[in-house]
């Protein structure tokens, strides 16, 4: 009887020492510590900031609706996969395909323009910590580093 109450006391405390997964910030967050990072890297001024800003959120609004439509076409491509429906698998890998290069164009897109508003030594700097993907985040699934993405750059 002891036991049990010993195994389940310790079983209570070690449920409590595993912290919680953390909330991911929202987007309007993720985008104000994007710009408060590029600023503190590149010294950006108030007016390269409010770019930036406006730059991201286009970008993360773009990339927002393609990811929802993405998902659905992965759940879709799940579905069809155990019905060997062929032309249908063909119709919807070119569509994640295509959604998959819809939101690297979106990411680039972003960053040339994050870029362009920069002085000639700012960009110097961009070049120095690893190009221009530095700017618009990466990362995440089809994104520079995250899975199904190019790797980080060189």
């Amino acid at each position: 009887m002891k036991s049990i109450f010993k195994t389940a006391g310790i079983t209570l405390l070690l449920a409590g020492a595993i912290p919680a997964q953390p909330t991911p910030p929202n987007p309007t967050t993720q985008i104000a510590n994007q710009v408060a990072r590029l600023t503190t890297l590149l010294d950006l001024t108030t007016a390269q900031a409010a770019q930036a800003t406006t730059i991201l959120t286009t970008a993360q609004s773009t990339i927002s609706t393609l990811r929802t439509t993405l998902s659905t076409d992965q759940t879709s491509l799940e579905s069809v996969i155990t019905t060997n429906a062929t032309s249908t698998i063909t119709q919807l890998t070119a569509a994640i395909g295509t959604i998959d290069g819809q939101i690297l164009d979106a990411r680039s897109t972003a960053e040339a323009a994050l870029y362009a508003i920069l002085t000639t030594t700012q960009q110097a700097k961009v070049t120095t910590l690893g190009g221009p993907g530095i700017l618009a985040g990466g990362g995440g699934p089809g994104g520079r580093g995250g899975p199904g993405g190019p790797g980080p750059r060189p």
